[in-house]
């Protein structure tokens, strides 16, 4: 049996999808941006939501890689710093980015060399393995949580009942009925702000203003959302781009965390050279100078000065200190989150 017919075996009927002919058994996923229609038989651009007589068919049950990550791996820097989250995964993607560090599962049913055999698991066995290894969170991630949403939110009701916090690491792709669909059940969403530029947007196979409409959407609809900026040199790490991502975020709101981080060659982009220091430190100062509160730089751990540690934004005071993805000190956690020089409240959710 091919690694697809089992992935199909281990699937329901889907939540996000509406009927558009009957007689012909059309339907349309609005799980993320595409919107795809998708005749009988037929597959979305993710490779993994298909039509089965007229009805949606979505992953359910299994995952393609499950680990315990620090939360500030995600990343995540204003979600309860120093906790570990269960992170775990599915196999596809609605994207197609030649840079990607986990295209293993996520270009499966794209990529010929591609794949990885699933683990059948349920919600509650994934809880028990959150108990297990004392995480305070879980986090759909590693492939596009976005096209196995109704996975996630089955997994994401258990953890809310136990206390967890729930995280979704997303290329941004979402439409407002899969938000809608998430809410009650999800607390952070961290997403990728690529490039600034739509036609490159294309060439990863989705379009910058979906992804600019959902930081937007998420953080009017109170979601902790964190934006990421992978700083590739010749494709996005013009000063001028970077100015434009910084603006855009400051003016959803300047409380939005930017992380800059730096990109290392993997995948299909082997010649690219990795980014400098200095050019992601002139990327984290643009982001200052634009008005947001909250910037970091990541993927340099040590060598990028006071950009990996959390300031208020009123008297500059240090609150959280870090060295990649540890934790030095937290001082909001015995203050609930306020400054404790000046009192000030620091936008994130700090336990």
């Amino acid at each position: 049996m091919s690694l697809q017919d089992r992935l199909d075996r281990m699937t329901i009927e889907g939540d996000l999808y509406e009927v558009v002919d009957a007689t012909t058994h059309k339907i349309r996923c609005f799980a993320c941006g595409h919107r795809c229609l998708i005749k009988e038989g037929g597959r979305g651009i993710c490779k993994v939501r298909y039509n089965e007589g007229g009805k949606l068919r979505v992953p359910f049950g299994y995952v393609g890689t499950i680990q315990v990550d620090p939360i500030e791996k995600k990343p995540f820097n204003h979600v309860e710093p120093g906790a570990t989250a269960l992170s775990f995964g599915m196999l596809g993607c609605d994207f197609h980015c030649s840079y990607c560090q986990n295209w293993e599962i996520s270009q499966h049913g794209r990529d010929q060399d591609a794949g990885r055999d699933p683990t059948p698991i349920t919600p509650k066995e994934i809880l028990r393995l959150a108990h297990r290894y004392n995480a305070r969170a879980v986090a759909s991630t590693y492939n596009e949580p976005l096209i196995t949403t109704e996975w996630a939110v089955a997994v994401f009701k258990e953890a809310k009942q136990d206390g967890l916090r729930t995280l979704y690491i997303s290329n941004g792709n979402a439409t407002p009925e899969a938000l809608q669909y998430l809410r009650p059940y999800l607390d952070a969403y961290k997403i990728d702000l690529k490039t600034m530029q739509d036609s490159q947007y294309r060439k990863l196979g989705g379009v910058l203003q979906h992804v600019l409409d959902t930081i937007r959407m998420a953080y009017e609809a109170g979601l902790q959302v964190e934006v990421v900026t992978l700083v590739i040199p010749g494709f996005n790490d013009s000063p001028e781009e970077l100015w434009q991502a910084a603006r855009y975020i400051a003016s959803v709101s300047p409380d939005i965390p930017w992380h800059v981080t730096a990109f290392h060659p993997d995948y299909k982009m082997l010649d690219t050279p990795p980014t400098s220091v200095k050019i992601l430190s002139q990327a984290a100062e643009i982001g200052q100078e634009a008005g947001l509160h909250y910037v970091y730089a990541g993927n340099l751990p040590g060598r990028v000065g006071d950009f990996e540690h959390t300031f208020c934004p009123n008297c500059h005071e240090v609150v959280v200190k870090r060295h990649g993805f540890r934790l030095i000190e937290n001082r909001l956690k015995s203050t609930g989150g306020v400054c404790p020089r000046c009192g000030t409240r620091i936008a994130g959710m700090w336990g």
